[in-house]
């Protein structure tokens, strides 16, 4: 475990306000109570009884549009003004990696708890980080050198490097405008797809591609970098299971990975940190096949993810990103960071998996958060809850540790067991079977994993004799007419 410094549970900033909703929003909030810094929530009408704006120490209402008041970057830094903050989280999601944002909060001498809006506009544009990591030595997946013009230089370009490549949207991000081409004629129909979803997503219609590195590993590598240029990584995270390039279920540090490899990348991720001046928390990904390892991204936030590096290595991210917006240098060494066990996160999310993957909102009737040892969850949820139908369909996210991968694994199926969640339909009965999978267990996935196993939907759901006699006392209650 790192060695940390005597004033890391110090107050920075006396008063922060939280840009972000759900779970990620609680985080925060416990966070800054252990720190001794007073939250200010934010929410709108669907939001009005989540569970951040109860645990807040304050909390302010910004509209009935469920979305407006979460993306207007003007009214959230006045309202951090107002109510006295000197510190936005932003989370990540809505205005994390909005270089605007960032800026806004600069000019008003708020601390925006992220990089500068400088580097935020650089890695939010793909091509430009692109050239930014070839600069620097990093290698790139090959590909266009800035963005297409248009589909017929897309159709040169891919008859040069080969079939299949990806079209990628440049201000892309959350595997959104993001399309596989595996012929001439697939190129074609995808052109005028990613420009409007780019168009639609981000404001921006520009469009570049990569050669499509066919089922590889999905690494990404945690590092934190403080204005004092030190910069350090906290070991990688596998994101290979994925389903039309959305993460479901992640893993601190990769079971595939040799230790040769974990230092190479490693080191890739330091470098493009510092290519780039990064400050703050950050996660460089990479897609790895055999012994090639290409850079693809870089996430200027915290991750949904970071729960897996925290548990493997003890460093609580949320809380080191707050003091390195506060100029206090990072509390630890590279020396000092071992990683210890593994750990998985599993996105819980309300969607039927049995009915190609389409959101369950609705109300919760009944939340029973699994525990025992190496078990921690992460959540907004509580029974009684409603969960609304404007928001990413993520219920919680649950965390196992484990000494050995096969721990994991078993404390995984049983965590997944002993969880109860009723009242929407979720994605944990499918990853139960993902855990018994024999290609899973053995360490031996990538991101075609999910595409290749569609057995792995045939699954039965069974139910307690409590949760089925509830099911009988609904279903006799609304023939009666009660």
């Amino acid at each position: 475990m790192p060695v940390i410094d005597a004033t890391l549970g110090a107050a920075v900033f006396q008063k922060l306000l939280i840009a972000n909703r759900g779970e990620i929003a609680v985080r925060i909030v416990r966070a800054c109570a252990e720190m001794g810094i007073r939250s200010v929530a934010i929410y709108t009408e669907p939001d009005r009884f989540a569970l951040h704006v109860k645990r807040a120490d304050e909390a302010h209402f910004v509209g009935d549009d469920p979305l407006a008041g979460y993306l207007d970057p003007r009214r959230i830094v006045d309202l951090a003004r107002e109510t006295g903050c000197d510190a936005i989280h932003p989370g990540y999601g809505f205005l994390s990696e909005n270089a605007d944002f960032a800026r806004i909060c600069s000019e008003a001498g708020i601390a925006f708890i992220g990089p500068d809006a400088s580097v935020i506009a650089r890695m939010g544009d793909k091509t430009a980080a692109r050239g930014a990591m070839q600069a620097a030595g990093v290698p790139v997946t090959p590909g266009s050198k800035g963005n297409l013009k248009d589909a017929d230089v897309a159709l040169a370009l891919a008859e040069r490097i080969g079939y299949p490549v990806m079209l990628k949207a440049t201000s892309g991000g959350g595997g959104r405008g993001i399309r596989r081409c595996d012929t001439p004629d697939q190129l074609r129909q995808a052109w005028d797809r990613v420009v409007s979803e780019a168009t639609k997503a981000f404001g921006n219609a520009d469009v570049f591609m990569e050669k499509c590195i066919v089922d590889p590993h999905h690494i990404e590598v945690q590092v934190l970098a403080d204005r004092h240029g030190n910069v350090i990584h906290l070991f990688e995270r596998d994101c290979s299971i994925q389903r039309r390039n959305q993460k479901l279920i992640e893993i601190a540090p990769s079971p595939q990975l040799t230790p040769e490899q974990r230092a190479y990348v490693g080191e890739l991720a330091v470098r493009a940190a510092e290519a780039v001046g990064y400050e703050n928390a950050g996660t460089v990904e990479f897609l790895v096949k055999g012994n090639e390892i290409y850079f693809m991204e870089m996430n200027t936030r915290v991750q949904v993810e970071h729960t897996i590096t925290e548990a493997i290595t003890g460093v609580d991210i949320v809380r080191e990103q707050i003091r390195i917006a506060a100029g206090k240098k990072l509390a630890f060494r590279q020396e000092d960071i071992r990683h210890h066990g593994f750990s998985i996160q599993f996105r819980i999310n309300a969607e039927d998996p049995k009915n190609d993957f389409l959101p369950s909102f609705g109300r919760i009737t009944r939340y029973y958060a699994p525990g025992g040892p190496g078990v921690r969850t992460d959540t907004a949820i509580y029974t009684g809850y409603t969960i609304p139908p404007y928001f990413d369909s993520m219920c919680l996210k649950l965390i196992v540790w484990g000494l050995t991968w096969e721990e994991t694994l078993d404390r995984g199926i049983r965590a997944l067991n002993d969880m109860r969640l009723q009242g929407v339909k979720t994605t944990a009965p499918y990853y139960q079977e993902i855990l018994r999978h024999p290609e899973f267990r053995s360490g031996s996935f990538n991101t075609g994993f999910v595409l290749a196993h569609p057995e792995l939907l045939n699954y039965s759901v069974k139910r307690n004799p409590e949760e089925l006699a509830l099911a009988i006392a609904a279903a006799i209650a609304a023939h009666a007419g009660l």
